[in-house]
Formats: structure tokens, sequence, C-alpha cells
């Protein structure tokens, strides 16, 4: 089977910076408890013109310029996202439309966080099967539209990005090794949102109860989210006869530094191996890993021949991972 290998990558994080400061005006907190179980110091906030597909498009824009790839070039969009523009049409549908990908199809993820590493999975098993030439995949959220700004449990996390990646067959040894992909629903009460979906469509009582708002059990979460790194990590390593120790660098899920730093620990791997840039972007959801690959290749944390690790989890939950030669 061909491997999918990517040849361009683009990230695109709104103007706004809402820092630790900006919160304490906001919510009972203070930037030295935030950076103390976040590490989070600000994130970025989509202004109100921009929806999700606006900030998708010009990660997508950028990974198409980088990777000489003409719009017409695509064969499929896999977006990954939870926060889409509407409930449908599908941002992929609306990226597909304003790229000018006259000869794409398109679809959305909806993984929570994983969307990032479900969406590549996906856009790689096409071009594995020989199936398309080129996919762009994307990962884009404007979390802020579902953050409740009362709650500092989720209120200090939350943020809007979007990153993305092309992939095209490799003809070479780089590219994308293996994808694992990963669901538990019995932990969907960890972090949700209860209402907007057909269980309990939009009404006044539900918009009164703040309902449409991200709901989460912050010590829950965290025990089962450095489970989920380690296992979906050591899983990938295995299975292809490889060790943490072979790693150049890994990409996770940027949702928290005290996840990040557990599971680094869990794995046995020195945290400057670890791609961290919570700090300054806050949890982007299925942005993550696109938004956080593109600022290791363009810092050059990533070049030719390096062993890339991909991981992430999210709402449902779900998690996976990806290995690739880069």
């Amino acid at each position: 089977m061909k491997r999918a290998k990517i040849i361009g990558v683009g990230a695109y994080a709104p103007k706004r910076v809402l820092t630790n400061d900006d919160l304490e005006k906001m919510v009972q907190t203070s930037d030295e408890w935030i950076v103390q179980r976040t590490g989070i110091r600000e994130r970025r906030i989509a202004d109100p013109s921009e929806a999700t597909s606006d900030l998708a498009l010009r990660a997508a824009q950028q990974a198409l310029e980088r990777a000489g790839v003409e719009p017409g070039e695509i064969d499929l969009i896999v977006v990954g996202t939870t926060t889409g523009d509407m409930a449908f049409p599908t941002v992929g549908n609306i990226i597909q439309h304003r790229l000018g990908c006259r000869n794409a199809g398109s679809t959305d993820v909806y993984a929570a966080c994983s969307g990032s590493i479900y969406s590549l999975s996906i856009g790689s098993q096409y071009i594995q099967t020989g199936k398309y030439r080129t996919v762009l995949c994307i990962g884009a959220e404007c979390l802020s539209r579902i953050t409740d700004y009362t709650d500092r449990g989720t209120c200090i996390l939350l943020a809007d990005a979007a990153g993305a990646a092309v992939l095209r067959a490799s003809d070479d040894e780089s590219g994308i090794l293996d994808t694992d992909l990963y669901s538990d629903g019995r932990y969907w009460e960890l972090l949700y949102q209860p209402a907007g979906g057909s269980r309990n469509p939009a009404t006044h009582e539900t918009v009164d109860k703040r309902m449409h708002y991200a709901r989460m059990k912050g010590n829950e979460l965290f025990k089962v989210a450095v489970r989920m790194f380690e296992d979906c990590a050591q899983r990938i390593l295995q299975r292809n006869g490889l060790t943490a120790d072979d790693l150049t660098v890994f990409v996770p899920h940027q949702a928290n530094l005290r996840i990040i730093e557990a599971a680094a620990k869990r794995l046995k791997l020195p945290m400057g191996r670890v791609f961290v840039n919570v700090d300054r972007y806050g949890n982007t959801g299925a942005a993550s890993v696109y938004v956080a690959l593109e600022e290791a290749w363009a810092t050059k944390r990533v070049s030719a021949g390096d062993l890339v690790l991909l991981a992430a989890f999210g709402g449902g939950f779900t998690w996976g991972a990806a290995l690739i030669r880069w």
C-alpha cells in the first residue's frame, strides 16, 4: 500500500489575546492558580465576526501554499471540529466552496479534541488504498462559543484556532507510518455539552440553565487522559517495533501542561523531546495537534528523517495516535 506524506502544514490563531490577567477580571481566579494547574498563560479568542470555517480557511490556505498544491488538486477534505458554523452544512463543505476545490469530497469528523488524529487517519487511509492522491486535513475550533465564562474550571482552558495538513502519496520512506483510533463511551459525562443536539434541543429552559456550554469533571478527566496518552503511544510504538527512545519529538494534544508532563513521565520521555505551546494557545480542541505540529515544523523542531509521534484525547471519550517519519 502507498504511504501518505504531509507535504504542507498551516495554522491560524485569532488576533485577540485573552490573558490570565483578563480572566481575573471576569471570574474568581488568578494568574498563579491558572499557571499552576494548567500551564496556560494566554489563549486566542475569535472575533465575533469569525466562525470556525473562517479560521479553517486561513490555515488551509497556508498549508496549500506551502505544499505547492492548487485547490483543484484536492480530492478530499476532512475537518475535525465540534464547533461547526452551524448544524449543517459541514465546515468541510464550506471550505470546499470557499477554497474552490471543485473536485473534492468533504466531511467533518466529530471526535472532540481527537478530531486532529481522526481526520489525519481518515485522510491517510484514502491515500494508502490509492483511492485519492491529495487530501486536505483540518482541525478547527471556536471553543470560546461554548465556554461558560462564569465557570473557572473550563473558561481558563478553552480557546480558538485552526491547523491544517496537506497529504499526498509518498515516493520514499517518509510519511505517516501508522495511526491508531480508540473510543470509550463510558466516560462521556467527564466532558460534554448538554444541549444543542436532539437530546436537549435549544429552548428558553436550556439557555437559562446554561446547558449550551461545555461541562467538565476536571479531576476525573485528568486521570483518564494520562492513561489514554500512555496507552495509545505505547501501542503504536510497540506495533512498529519502536520505543520512546526512538522518537525525535512527541507532539501531544495541548490540553493541560500537567497532563502532558504526567504522560511524558509515564512514557519515560524527557520534556526536551515534547513539543509544548499550551502556555500561549490554551486548549484549541481538534486544532491543537495541527497548530503544535505547524509550530514545531516552523521552528525546526521537526525536520526530514525525524520520527514524530502525535497523540490526542477528547470528550466522548476518544483518543488516538499517529506515527510519522518526517
